[in-house]
């Protein structure tokens, strides 16, 4: 992907904030119009599905949390996931965010996919990775996370999206992903 998208005709900085930043933008559309869009632009992050079983267990278990989010209006599940500090990658993204969130270290970190969060209105990919071989030690979150952690089978898991308890959208694409793709149920 280029930094410029040959489509753009002029861009205006509105917003420039610690995590997000936000653009005006005119683009030639498809037709040959003009569109004006507001567009948020995000450095990106990394989440990770952390197994705490074999992948080949009857019904393995994984580590979710439970987080603060202002946004939603209280608590809810997800996978662990942060945001990449300047210059970082991907995956040592997904091993400071395993450690800080639920204090795992991983003998194996795999890339699974990447995706677009909303791609109507924001630039943010989500990079997910499966870890695997974990040991859990201290966590440290930081000042603004509210998180407790909780290790669940994926059965579970997979009734927590299907009954509307786990609604996070990261997390289900992540674990759906990992159910149907690396565990085959």
């Amino acid at each position: 992907m280029t930094n410029t998208p040959p489509d753009r005709i002029a861009t205006e900085r509105v917003f420039n904030g610690r995590i997000v930043k936000v653009d005006l933008d005119s683009v030639r559309a498809p037709d040959g119009s003009v569109m004006h869009l507001e567009i948020v632009r995000h450095r990106g992050a990394s989440a990770i599905v952390p197994l705490l079983s074999e992948p080949t267990a009857a019904d393995p278990t994984v580590l979710l949390i439970s987080q603060y989010r202002y946004a939603t209006n209280g608590t809810i599940w997800e996978i662990p996931a942060g945001v990449l500090d300047p210059g970082e990658t991907p995956i040592d993204c997904a091993r400071r965010e395993l450690l800080e969130e639920v204090g795992g270290e991983a003998e194996n970190l795999e890339h699974l996919t990447t995706i677009y969060t909303t791609p109507g209105f924001t630039d943010e990919q989500i990079h997910i990775f499966l870890a695997t071989g974990i040991t859990v030690g201290e966590t440290a979150h930081e000042r603004d996370e509210f998180i407790e952690v909780e290790a669940r089978p994926i059965s579970k898991i997979l009734e927590m999206i299907r009954d509307g308890e786990l609604i996070d959208s990261k997390s289900i694409t992540a674990l759906l992903y990992v159910a149907g793709f690396r565990l085959g149920l």
